[in-house]
């Protein structure tokens, strides 16, 4: 859990962290508490909160999103870069949006360099979603060690800069894999909407599936990998701006406060 978080705001997170607890458990992972967005901001150091607000002040803020007023959704894409990543990017580039890119490193970060830099380049958030995909709670900690720090690797050779999120395959994490995080330096990202993109190629149900559950502080996953996913992708910021959304990455989400290493967040 956070540090120092209030006796009240443990109070408050009690249920959920149970019922979280308990649904891990009915699917046989390990359980594991989370920390969400709202409660991260709240527990951000106070000179952090102090800076924050000067720069909002500040004449040249330059459009800083400050989502502790703002109505905020974080948009993640996992196990890209692919062959419908510059589109994608270039929809980003249209609609003045951000996201978090997690990306794989075997046929995809090894393969495409060149997208991993336009990536960073245009100002979105550089993750890590390991190596080759392999699911961290089933295979030995120095395995899960390699998929992590491959990445790591891979993306400072390509751009100078070190990821400082990761998503665990499938969601799946435990005690070990967020100790490796930590050492790592990488907080671990979950979500609260997902479209099951995997599942269609159709543009407008995976649209629907967004909205439909798109509320203030999710964190939105979506898959630039396949066909249906990027043309959804202009609808569903069209959408979500017009409901009063600001799209932000998922460090700007949890701003003024820092993502944690080995903490879990999630709505």
């Amino acid at each position: 859990m956070p540090k120092q978080i209030s006796a009240a705001r443990r109070t408050s997170l009690a249920g959920l962290l149970t019922a979280t607890s308990l649904v891990l458990a009915l699917n046989g992972c390990a359980s594991y508490d989370v920390t969400a967005p709202a409660d991260a901001r709240a527990d951000a150091p106070a000179a952090d909160s102090r800076a924050q607000d000067a720069k909002a002040r500040g004449a040249d803020s330059g459009g800083d999103v400050d989502c502790r007023k703002a109505k905020c959704v974080a948009l993640t894409f996992d196990a890209g870069p692919s062959e419908n990543t510059n589109r994608l990017l270039d929809i980003l580039k249209e609609n003045k949006a951000h996201a978090t890119f997690f990306m794989l490193g075997k046929n995809h970060i090894a393969e495409r360099p060149a997208e991993v830099k336009r990536i960073d380049a245009e100002g979105h958030e550089l993750a890590n979603h390991t190596w080759s995909h392999q699911i961290l709670t089933k295979i030995k900690p120095d395995e899960a060690r390699r998929e992590l720090s491959r990445v790591q690797d891979a993306v400072r050779k390509i751009t100078g800069k070190t990821p400082k999120l990761m998503r665990p395959p499938q969601g799946r994490t435990d005690e070990e894999v967020s100790k490796i995080s930590k050492d790592l330096g990488l907080a671990q990202v979950l979500w609260s909407v997902t479209a099951k993109d995997y599942q269609t190629n159709d543009s407008a149900l995976i649209t629907k599936r967004v909205l439909d559950q798109t509320e203030r502080d999710g964190i939105i996953l979506l898959h630039d990998i396949y066909k249906g996913t990027v043309p959804a992708v202009p609808g569903i910021l069209k959408e979500l701006k017009k409901r009063g959304y600001t799209v932000v990455t998922v460090s700007q989400l949890l701003s003024p406060a820092k993502p944690e290493p080995g903490i879990v967040y999630r709505p």
